[in-house]
């Protein structure tokens, strides 16, 4: 039912947008005959703001993945480099949680460990609305800064990193095979607010999969059985999202296209010294607006690495 509402709603929208436009062509065809250039005008500004509007259609039918409608799970962890690479891990934080807000989406922190002067060490939150993994998935990966630090006296400047994970979440008529008996699960104390219940009490829930590696844990609920269920969905979401890279490893791999789409890998590059420059190593994609970028005016970026990775995948189909 929501796949069958969402496209009907596209396909709302795209006659909606086709009829505007014909509407609009005849009234400048009717300015045309009478010599009316004030109408020709208001048209042309009309013709202009369709074309603004198919394009926004456009990335939208991008948006076609299995999982893409869905909401998703958004991790960020801070690299080597101690207080500097902490605070630069928060303003990725910064920079996704105003992302968010200007697409109107929902974002509720689900686990944070804060650094020990600043910034944060690591953090998970959940961001919900229509398309929300769609847009952010091609986000998963390193995010390198260079900047001089406002932590080093000596005013040099430094290189930090910090890495970003986006993975769907998964409601349950999506089948997830695991074995819990393959799952370790720890139970700890929650850091940070939440009043002394959960301060004193090992409320905060860690699993790993020894299988694959995967860690989740979660903080963010007053009882270790809601932080413990939490857990679970995210565990079934991290295991659905590798089954997704793999099927398209796999498919890259046949047709010999094989490239690192691992989250680990560097996807962009943000220099604030000693020149101001935002550049996507996948895609070439750059803007000298690095503030504007920090404050979550990242849809550019988003689009080129969504039309490139489509593209790629839809090449391959082809030629087989």
């Amino acid at each position: 039912m929501k796949e069958r509402v969402h496209l009907e709603n596209s396909i709302k929208d795209y006659k909606n947008l086709e009829e505007r436009l014909d509407d609009t062509i005849d009234i400048i065809v009717l300015g045309e005959e009478e010599g009316d250039e004030q109408v020709i005008a208001d048209g042309e500004d009309e013709i202009d703001e369709i074309l603004k509007l198919s394009q926004d259609l456009e990335l939208q039918s991008l948006l076609n993945g299995e999982a893409d409608t869905n909401d998703c799970y958004l991790e960020i962890h801070a690299g080597a480099g101690g207080t500097e690479a902490q605070d630069w891990a928060e303003m990725i934080s910064r920079m996704y949680t105003r992302w968010s807000a200007s697409r109107s989406y929902n974002v509720d922190l689900i686990e944070e460990s804060a650094g020990e002067e600043a910034g944060i060490k690591s953090q998970t939150f959940k961001v919900s609305g229509l398309n929300a993994y769609g847009w952010l998935k091609t986000e998963s990966g390193v995010h390198r800064l260079v900047r001089i630090s406002p932590f080093d006296s000596s005013s040099r400047r430094h290189t930090s990193f910090a890495s970003v994970w986006v993975y769907p979440v998964v409601d349950n008529e999506i089948d997830v095979n695991y074995d819990e008996k393959e799952c370790r699960v720890d139970t700890y104390r929650s850091s940070g607010a939440g009043g002394q219940h959960v301060n004193k009490t090992d409320s905060a829930v860690r699993i790993t999969h020894t299988p694959t590696g995967i860690v989740v844990q979660c903080q963010s609920e007053r009882s270790q059985h809601q932080n413990r269920a939490k857990c679970w969905d995210m565990l079934r979401a991290k295991l659905y999202e590798r089954e997704l890279k793999n099927r398209e490893e796999s498919l890259k791999e046949t047709e010999g296209l094989k490239s690192d789409i691992g989250w680990g890998s560097q996807i962009r590059s943000y220099v604030l010294q000693p020149y101001q420059l935002v550049k996507d190593l996948r895609t070439g994609f750059e803007t000298s607006d690095t503030q504007s970028v920090l404050n979550g005016n990242i849809d550019e970026f988003m689009s080129a690495a969504l039309a490139i990775k489509v593209k790629t995948i839809d090449q391959i189909k082809e030629e087989r």
